[in-house]
């Protein structure tokens, strides 16, 4: 398989799952600040020009954070990336979605990307503090969500690799995680692939 990825964004919850499995991978960098993602190769693989990208052996690509951890939780059951039954795995997809698709797309979106929210410069400020606040309410709800001790859903799951990286962001840009949502990200620090992921991607682990 191929992973097209670019260190310290999204895909970085993906590269801790395929770690996580041990799998056997080409990774490929997709350098967003220079364009990459819209190369005319990268865009024959994904027209979507976003990342991660999944590329199978037949040649096939898989996009969407969400569609790649959960195609991975079921192509390999025995690492039980997800628990196993259908109210569990509700669960584990309902917190992942709600990290990939409020917290990253329409909180972090708004304050890293502004411009794409409105084409005033002059109305940037005011997409950036209306992204903090969806970020800032929304591990305010998760913080809820999770437990006093350990994994988002007792055990390492691919709801843990979303929240993660948004955390991560929280922490690289000085936004305060609730008490719950800083012991969860703590614990993931702490976990040895996570710790060479961040290495691997040019950070350091703590």
């Amino acid at each position: 398989m191929k992973f097209y990825f670019t260190p310290g964004s999204c895909s970085t919850g993906i590269h801790i799952l395929l770690e996580e499995l041990e799998l056997v991978f080409e990774a490929h960098l997709v350098n967003l600040m220079a364009g990459d993602q819209n190369a005319p190769e990268y865009l024959a693989l994904n027209p979507k020009a976003t990342i991660p990208a999944l590329v199978w052996n037949d040649g096939s690509a898989l996009t969407e954070f969400q569609a790649i951890a959960y195609w991975l939780a079921r192509s390999y059951p025995k690492a039980r990336l997800l628990p196993g039954d259908a109210d569990s795995d509700s669960r584990v997809i309902e917190l992942m979605d709600y990290a990939v698709g409020t917290i990253h797309g329409q909180g972090f979106a708004r304050i890293f990307t502004s411009d794409k929210f409105t084409p005033d410069p002059s109305g940037f400020e005011a997409v950036k503090t209306q992204g903090l606040n969806i970020v800032q309410q929304g591990f305010a709800i998760v913080n809820k969500i999770l437990p006093d001790e350990g994994y988002a859903m007792g055990a390492f799951s691919i709801a843990d690799a979303a929240l993660f990286y948004v955390e991560f962001w929280a922490d690289k840009t000085g936004i305060m995680l609730p008490e719950n949502c800083m012991k969860h990200y703590r614990l993931m620090l702490a976990r040895p692939v996570v710790r060479r992921v961040l290495m691997e991607e040019g950070y350091r682990a703590d």
